[in-house]
């Protein structure tokens, strides 16, 4: 987690350190979709972990080249309704950070590694995929898994695909896994009061369909998020479901405009009080713009909540914001620059937008900028630098990314 700094010398010294320390890494090996299938990183991610239209297109498919392709490498077991592969496919992801602080005291810290998992992902049969990915090591603990998910494509032979499982309720909108930055999209993790739903991890079916010429995206989700079941063994703490709905069309070429509606309630007690049920109402919209090297993409989102904290006689809260980010990747160069705005507001104090300082606060705003390198085709080097506009303090952050 990044952490204040005062002092613009400590962040050269905690870059300098840093460089040199990555500089040293061997990065030979090449991640499981790219070692199936004998071809450059670059097909499919622009830096790491990016992903090109080849790359979005690839993912779609369920890790094929093409829809419906069979699965390659495959054991002949005899039985025409099993395939299985020769191979498990495996890769490894690190990410590693070090920042240098000063609160009274001059101070470093070398997060290395902060985040290690292993990922796995492929083909199970014709139309049919998997996916995911287990933390081994996430913040100084093990983290468990965030995706895992069985993918299929053309259910019936309709240009419908279906996918069951972990997700992000974002994924239709911007990936926040895929982000070349380290601050977040504070606008996805916002929460009020006790309220678990927000725009990160949940359990669920998604339905997403191509229908003259927009794409409809469609969640049927629990709306707690990934937490453990209880002691009834459920995932799900109330016997309700929360609903998404994205839709999204290429206006002209290097235009994408989508609008969103997400609603959901939540049931529970205030300190041993009645039953009170929460109705979550969400609208937003979303935009992508390309033009040549530069790329931006916008997400506007509006909440409501009739009762955040599960009490009576609340009034309703109010929650809007966004972001607006910019990524710069010159044709054939190995470095790229990126800028990300954060801007949440609230009638009442906002939780899990802020990376470390205080957390109750009604309006969080930043203003990020950086620059990458890649190193090696799956070996990327960082450094940005985050302004806190409430903390009046900047956060900087020098970072590598690895898969193998």
């Amino acid at each position: 987690m990044s952490t204040v700094m005062h002092r613009p010398t400590l962040v050269a010294l905690a870059g300098a350190l840093f460089l040199a320390v990555g500089a040293a890494q061997s990065a030979r090996a090449i991640p499981a979709f790219a070692r199936r299938h004998r071809v450059s990183c670059t097909l499919c991610h622009n830096p790491i972990p990016a992903l090109t239209a080849f790359g979005e297109q690839f993912g779609t498919n369920g890790f094929r080249f093409a829809a419906g392709e069979p699965p390659r490498d495959t054991v002949n077991t005899g039985d025409p309704l099993l395939l299985l592969g020769r191979d498990l496919p495996l890769a490894v992801r690190i990410d590693a950070y070090a920042q240098a602080y000063a609160n009274g005291n001059a101070a470093t810290d070398l997060q290395l590694p902060y985040n290690m998992k292993v990922l796995s992902g492929g083909p199970i049969a014709g139309g049919i995929s998997y996916y995911f990915y287990f933390f081994l090591f996430e913040r100084g603990e093990v983290g468990g898994i965030e995706d895992a998910f069985v993918y299929l494509n053309d259910v019936a032979g309709l240009p419908v695909d279906l996918a069951v499982g972990q997700f992000q309720v974002s994924d239709p909108l911007f990936k926040r896994e895929l982000r070349l930055e380290y601050q977040d999209y504070a606008i996805y993790r916002a929460r009020i009061g006790n309220q678990p739903a927000d725009f990160t991890y949940d359990r669920g079916i998604v339905l997403s369909a191509d229908v003259a010429g927009f794409t409809l995206t469609a969640q049927v989700v629990n709306g707690n998020g990934r937490e453990p079941a209880g002691a009834n063994r459920r995932l799900d703490d109330d016997p309700n479901k929360n609903f998404m709905a994205h839709l999204t069309r290429d206006v002209v070429p290097g235009l994408r405009l989508g609008a969103l509606g997400y609603y959901g309630t939540q049931q529970g007690t205030a300190g041993g009080g009645p039953l009170v049920s929460n109705a979550i109402r969400m609208y937003g919209g979303d935009a992508t713009v390309s033009v040549g090297p530069l790329e931006f993409n916008g997400q506007f989102l509006y909440r409501t909540d009739d009762h955040p904290t599960l009490a009576l006689n609340e009034a309703r809260v109010n929650t809007k914001g966004g972001f607006g980010e910019l990524i710069l990747r010159p044709s054939g160069a190995r470095w790229y620059a990126v800028g990300l705005y954060n801007r949440v507001e609230a009638d009442r104090p906002l939780l899990n937008v802020r990376l470390g300082g205080p957390a109750n606060v009604t309006r969080y705003e930043t203003v990020t900028g950086g620059v990458g390198y890649l190193v090696r085709r799956n070996f990327r080097i960082f450094t940005e630098g985050t302004w806190d506009r409430q903390l009046r303090s900047t956060v900087w952050t020098v970072g590598l990314t690895t898969a193998f």
